[in-house]
């Protein structure tokens, strides 16, 4: 009897246990990322961006943006505090003004006008796929090694496809 490394039982173990071990991150992983895939095309996860009147030319101040930002309740802004980013497009003359409670503003970087508000869940949906939402440890104790396994996974599932044509064409050649 022939004692030693079995490569064909390693693979089989190692993929079914290693399935079964990151089967919960995985379809958080997939699932989230089937969502920020869409992002642009479904309005719920990502505000459309809106165009201003006069594009390359804003004349609004950062004061007045706050001051405008203000006015829209539901993203609760009183300060700058209350502000998590400004993303300004001048192409497209507007400015994005996202609250610490993911609400989104687009503003007219010319008439000062609000073009659209909305709440933007693409933020929350990324912290969930890369398990920042859960934990900042999560993210690098779980879904870090999820990952790895994964790759893991890819690899002997690749061993596995390819091992019975190497023993066919070995088989052919004697």
């Amino acid at each position: 009897m022939k004692y030693g490394f079995h490569w064909n039982k390693w693979t089989r173990k190692t993929h079914y246990w290693g399935a079964f071990v990151i089967f919960i991150p995985i379809i958080i992983i997939i699932g989230t990322g089937i969502l920020l895939q869409v992002k642009k095309e479904i309005n719920w996860i990502q505000p459309t961006t809106t165009i201003g009147k006069i594009k390359n030319n804003p004349s609004i101040s950062f004061d007045e943006i706050l001051t405008i930002a203000k006015t829209v309740p539901d993203a609760e802004i009183h300060s700058w505090e209350d502000i998590d980013r400004l993303d300004v497009r001048i192409q497209a003359g507007m400015v994005k003004v996202r609250s610490k409670n993911n609400w989104e503003i687009q503003i007219d970087t010319q008439s000062g006008t609000i073009l659209q508000q909305a709440y933007r869940r693409s933020d929350i949906i990324e912290s969930i796929h890369d398990g920042s939402w859960f934990h900042d440890k999560v993210k690098l104790w779980i879904f870090l090694p999820t990952g790895i396994v994964l790759f893991i996974l890819w690899i002997t599932g690749v061993y596995m496809l390819i091992l019975p044509y190497t023993i066919k064409w070995k088989r052919n050649l004697k």
